[in-house]
């Protein structure tokens, strides 16, 4: 669940660790489909026979695969402004893949909030570092500084 914040908090919140998300396997289905769509059909992906003879030994989720789970994870770790009505994703200013991901791991997310900025009235610019942890592995699939602004009534 989210952590919901008052306004007057806000400062409270700055270097905020959030409780690690719920671990998530990634499948074969889910990494096909994710070729499908980003048309990224590299057989360490999507060729699993072919994947076995390479140093991972089997298929690896896409970078922006492992990525992307930052949607599905954020409903677990964001700190949300009580008034909340609307978010956008900004981007990232910074992103590094450290690991990869083999089929049928478990990843989960942790966060800490960086930052967070009125930048106009009811426009909140949010900063956090989130890392996804792969089980059982000690280098991170990535780390990432993801922005993302809040539309407070």
């Amino acid at each position: 669940m989210p952590t919901v914040i008052n306004r007057n908090d806000i400062a409270n919140y700055i270097g905020h660790q959030a409780t690690p998300t719920q671990w998530y396997q990634i499948s074969q289905n889910q990494i096909n489909q994710f070729a499908d769509c980003t048309l990224d059909h590299q057989f360490i992906h999507v060729d699993v026979e072919k994947a076995k003879a390479t140093p991972f030994g089997s298929t690896i989720a896409h970078g922006f695969l492992s990525l992307s789970m930052l949607s599905h994870f954020a409903e677990e770790f964001s700190v949300i402004i009580d008034g909340f009505y609307m978010g956008l994703n900004a981007g990232f200013d910074k992103v590094r893949f450290l690991q990869p991901v083999t089929v049928n791991s478990r990843i989960r997310a942790h966060a800490k909030t960086l930052s967070i900025e009125e930048k106009k009235p009811g426009q909140f610019r949010i900063s956090t570092e989130v890392t996804i942890e792969i089980e059982g592995v000690d280098t991170p699939a990535l780390v990432a500084e993801w922005i993302s602004v809040q539309m407070v009534k």
